[in-house]
C-alpha cells in the first residue's frame, strides 16, 4: 500500500478507537487523556506524515498556516487536522465550544491555558486569568480542551510546527468561539476575526 493508503487506514482506527471511548465514557477531562493516547499512537508515525504530502507555509510570514484534513464527518461531527504553523504565530486567549486535543507530529508550540473570572454578563468584555503553560512537542506534552477551556498558542523554536488537532466540531460550525485580550478585556468573535476556510486543505 502507498504511505497514503496506511495513513488512512490508521486514521480510520483511531478515530474508531476514540469514537469507543467516547461512547462509553463520554467526553470529560479523563476521557479527553484517553483520546490524547490515540493521537500520540498516530503522530508517533512519523513516516505516515512525509513533508512532500504536508509541506509548511512559505517562510517569512509569522502569520502563515495550513490546515491539512485528515478526516471529516457530516452533520458536524469529528475533524481531525493536521496543522503547519510558521515560527512566531501568536494568539489572543480564546474557546472553542467544543472539545478539543492536540498532539505534536514535528515542532513546538507553547499553548497558555486560562481561566475565566467574570461573570460573562457582558458581551463585549471578558477577564481570563493565566492558570499554567505547556509545550506541545514531540514526545512530550499534549494539550485537551473542553469547550468552555481558554487558550493562546506561541509557537516557538525555529522550525513550524506539524500537529494534530481533533475537534468535536468543525471549525467552521464554531460560530459562537470568543477570544478575549488579556490586556483590554474587549471580546472579539473568533471565527469572524481569526478563522480562514481557505487554509484547509483536504488530503
Amino acid at each position: 500500500m502507498s504511505v497514503a493508503q496506511v495513513r488512512s487506514e490508521a486514521v480510520r482506527l483511531v478515530i474508531a478507537n476514540i469514537r469507543a471511548i467516547e461512547a462509553q465514557f463520554g467526553i470529560n477531562r479523563a476521557s479527553l487523556e484517553m483520546i490524547a493516547a490515540e493521537l500520540k499512537s498516530l503522530a508517533q508515525r512519523r513516516e505516515l506524515f512525509p513533508a512532500e504530502d504536508f509541506p509548511p507555509p512559505p517562510r517569512g510570514d509569522a502569520e502563515a498556516s495550513l490546515r491539512y484534513v485528515l478526516h471529516e464527518e457530516p452533520d458536524q461531527g469529528y475533524v481531525l487536522r493536521l496543522n503547519s504553523i510558521n515560527p512566531g504565530k501568536t494568539s489572543i486567549p480564546h474557546n472553542h465550544t467544543t472539545w478539543a486535543v492536540l498532539v505534536a507530529v514535528d515542532g513546538e508550540e507553547l499553548n497558555r491555558v486560562y481561566r475565566r473570572v467574570d461573570d460573562g454578563s457582558d458581551p463585549e468584555h471578558g477577564q481570563v486569568e493565566l492558570v499554567r503553560e505547556l509545550l506541545v512537542a514531540p514526545g512530550g506534552e499534549h494539550a485537551a480542551y473542553l469547550g468552555d477551556d481558554f487558550h493562546s498558542i506561541h509557537v516557538t523554536g525555529d522550525r513550524s510546527t506539524l500537529h494534530l488537532h481533533l475537534y468535536g466540531k468543525p471549525l467552521e460550525a464554531l460560530v459562537d468561539r470568543i477570544g478575549i485580550h488579556p490586556d483590554t478585556g474587549k471580546v472579539v468573535r473568533y471565527n469572524q476575526a481569526f478563522y480562514r476556510r481557505e487554509r484547509d486543505i483536504k488530503v
